[in-house]
């Protein structure tokens, strides 16, 4: 075998026929496997070995792990699974997919056979080290929140699952479901969720959770479930539980782990039954203040300055998910100081802050940030936050406040700050209202940190800082750090996120710009990052900095950015 992996290496040009017979030869003298001194002397990575071996044996080989839980996973006892590190992955009708690393041990394959029978297995290979994530990452927590939730299911519960009552308040009021909401509410707030995915397709209800910006698969309860699943969420959130042809938007307001927690709920209607979307907002972790949200201090200290202009307009942007939000809400807290009328519009009101008016937002009964604001500059305002700059009306209403005497901010959906600029003007803005009423612009994104329990540290590699733009003598040894993955990271290598930020001012020098290029966005960035006075800085070169630092990775920056 081990040869025959030399001269598949050979025929893909990876090695020729002299290293080979070298390696061989110092093979005999080490009694180590020729795949590992491949790794060891760099010559080949354990992503191209596996493939290669996977190959040898004739199975699919897979990089990337997609796991989706299924209660039948269940069958298989923890401790083997962890022991084999052999591990389900999803299941297909009546064959479920298995990874394995070790793809000579036969015997193992045939016991997983036996304990998943009478489904067919299809096993493909996997790094150890991908299987270990979805090991921890999925297969534990999964398969815990199954037992939790479903566990009694298996035997007098599941029959009262598989009998529910067509009458969507009495499937709702059943004991398995309450205790089914309960714990998914419970987990998703132990694990640190911001959002709850229950998603509904023909055969499979599949509910997922997103941490730190990113969905993992949790748990598949049976499809029968769905029905009263979101029913009793509806009831929760006092939404119409008779209506499943139109979206609907609620909340709840509940304690989860000791504490308070206000559920956003959106149902939405699909081909096969309704998908529901639970954000999570746990009113008793805000601390809203500049200081916390990780701003560079030539930001910090600029940002600073500029909240204090008794008028104009700051935009803050960045796609969905970005934490705009929070950062306006941390602007606010910095102004709340007792002496000025503060007025928001929101769609929603996510978090309450003591001493702010805020309204929300109800466009069916016509109250629009439009209208909104319109109300708002009746209410002798010093500040005004739009949750929400979406159409013209409410960009010439903003810019009128500002010109007024009124500080404005609000937020726009733009991938980067000079394209904040070019989106005011596609809605009809003109350039000269633009540059006489905006002051900055900041955009953000989030990313995952490293997590501090298992960071690690390893030589860059040329492409790492090829794509990062590192330059200089030492740029090529470069020490950078990542996690390795561990259980209180869910096997993941990151744990919490932290902001990334980019502050473009409308200096004269960039007001000039815009009045002469007016929608050409790359002029503006270029312009603003060549500021003689307030340079800007990219989100790139923002995230490469937290990259040296340690507190991230160079995968996660180009993922944002």
């Amino acid at each position: 075998m081990e040869n025959n992996i030399g001269n598949i290496l050979v025929k893909e040009g990876l090695l020729d026929n002299e290293k080979l017979l070298e390696l061989l030869e110092e093979q005999k003298k080490q009694s180590v496997k020729i795949g590992q001194m491949l790794i060891s002397k760099g010559i080949i990575t354990e992503d191209k070995l596996m493939s290669v071996i996977a190959r040898q044996y004739n199975y699919k080989y897979m990089s990337k792990l997609d796991f989706k839980f299924d209660p039948c996973f269940t069958k298989v006892p923890i401790e083997f699974i962890h022991k084999t590190r052999i591990v389900p992955i999803m299941r297909k009708g009546n064959k479920i997919i298995v990874a394995c690393a070790n793809l000579e041990d036969v015997h193992l394959m045939d016991d997983f056979r036996f304990l998943l029978r009478p489904y067919q297995l299809e096993f493909v290979a996997s790094l150890e080290s991908e299987i270990m994530r979805v090991i921890h990452g999925g297969f534990d927590r999964a398969s815990a929140i199954a037992k939790e939730v479903i566990g009694g299911i298996n035997n007098d519960e599941y029959s009262d699952l598989q009998n529910l009552s067509e009458d969507t308040i009495d499937m709702a009021n059943e004991a398995p479901i309450i205790r089914m909401v309960n714990v998914i509410l419970t987990q998703a707030m132990q694990e640190r969720a911001s959002d709850i995915h229950i998603e509904v397709s023909e055969k499979t209800l599949d509910i997922r959770y997103r941490i730190d910006g990113i969905l993992h698969s949790r748990l598949q309860p049976p499809r029968i479930s769905h029905a009263g699943l979101v029913s009793r969420i509806k009831i929760m959130a006092n939404l119409n539980i008779a209506e499943n042809r139109l979206p609907q938007d609620g909340r709840i307001k509940i304690k989860l782990t000791g504490n308070e927690v206000d559920v956003r709920v959106s149902t939405v209607p699909t081909q096969y039954g309704e998908r529901v979307v639970m954000r999570l907002l746990n009113k008793s972790d805000v601390h809203y203040s500049l200081e916390n949200i990780n701003l560079h201090p030539k930001i910090y200290h600029r940002v600073k300055e500029l909240i204090k202009e008794p008028n104009g307009i700051i935009l803050v942007t960045g796609p969905t998910g970005s934490g705009k939000s929070t950062s306006l809400y941390a602007v606010l807290s910095e102004l709340n100081d007792g002496v000025k009328n503060i007025l928001t519009a929101e769609d929603p009101v996510e978090y309450e802050i003591e001493g702010i008016g805020q309204m929300q937002i109800q466009e069916k009964i016509g109250l629009t940030f439009a209208h909104s604001l319109r109300a708002m500059l009746r209410q002798d305002p010093d500040v005004i936050m739009v949750g929400e700059i979406r159409d013209e009306e409410t960009a010439r209403i903003s810019i009128q406040a500002s010109l007024t005497g009124h500080l404005v901010f609000s937020t726009l959906h733009t991938n980067d700050a000079p394209s904040a600029i070019t989106r005011l003007i596609n809605m009809g803005i003109e350039s000269y209202l633009i540059t006489s009423s905006v002051r900055a612009v900041l955009a953000q994104r989030l990313i995952r940190k490293i997590c501090p329990k298992c960071k690690v540290s390893y030589k860059a590699k040329p492409e790492e800082i090829m794509e990062l733009g590192f330059t200089g003598e030492n740029a090529s040894q470069r020490t950078l750090y990542r996690g390795k993955g561990c259980e209180s990271c869910v096997s993941t290598g990151y744990q919490g996120r932290i902001g990334i930020y980019s502050l473009m001012e409308l200096s004269p020098q960039v007001q000039n710009c815009i009045l002469k290029k007016g929608e050409d966005a790359e002029s503006i960035r270029q312009s603003a990052q060549n500021d003689p006075d307030y340079p800007m800085l990219s989100l790139l070169n923002y995230g490469r900095e937290k990259v040296l630092e340690g507190l991230t990775t160079s995968e996660e920056v180009l993922r944002v950015t």
